[in-house]
């Protein structure tokens, strides 16, 4: 029995006035750093945050909404995913494209991913935690669901980074100007020929 507890005492919520789901978000930050995204585990996070692994999964019910708020990002895959696969086939280019403007022309939401980006454009472990995130908890869910081949959705994430970039980043112009629907209407095209097999 740890001596920190005291004698009968079980990870838990601390007793007193403590930011619990802080602290979880705090160990989380060091454990996707240390770890990457497909190393860590809820159990790890719960270790590192002093607390049992059934108030991580309170909080946050999954690993991937561990991830999502612990890099304030402003969408659950558990939420956008679902979304993205529901509805025609053929319309699956245009979904995700507008995804993706809908989700970045608010600057509130779009500057966590930008920040992500910036990160995994400069830094080995952000790269390889945005990558593994990207591929568990988006990419392969949407893959199963539409049965199609990673390679063809990482593709497809390629095509959307970029786009993003050139946008939001690089500011190219006109594109950084140039209204959602004629970018979705350029652009979605290109994603269904990803999808379509």
């Amino acid at each position: 029995m740890s001596e920190s507890r005291g004698p009968g005492r079980r990870p838990g919520r601390r007793p007193g006035v403590s930011d619990t789901r802080g602290q979880i978000l705090t160990a989380a930050r060091a454990i996707f750093a240390e770890k990457g995204f497909d190393k860590a585990t809820i159990r790890g996070i719960a270790r590192a945050a002093g607390v049992d692994p059934a108030l991580v999964h309170h909080y946050f019910d999954t690993k991937e909404g561990v991830f999502v708020a612990a890099m304030r990002l402003p969408f659950d895959p558990a939420v956008v995913v679902p979304v993205l696969v529901t509805g025609p086939r053929e319309q699956v280019g245009e979904r995700l494209v507008r995804f993706i403007l809908t989700l970045t022309a608010d600057p509130k939401a779009r500057e966590p991913v930008l920040a992500l980006i910036r990160s995994a454009v400069s830094n080995d472990q952000a790269v390889a935690m945005v990558r593994e995130f990207m591929v568990e908890a988006m990419l392969g869910r949407v893959g199963a669901a539409l049965g199609v081949p990673l390679l063809r959705l990482e593709a497809v994430f390629a095509q959307m980074f970029g786009l993003v970039m050139a946008r939001h980043i690089i500011r190219m112009e006109p594109m950084a100007s140039a209204d959602p629907e004629e970018l979705i209407a350029l652009v979605g095209p290109i994603i269904q020929r990803y999808v379509d097999p």
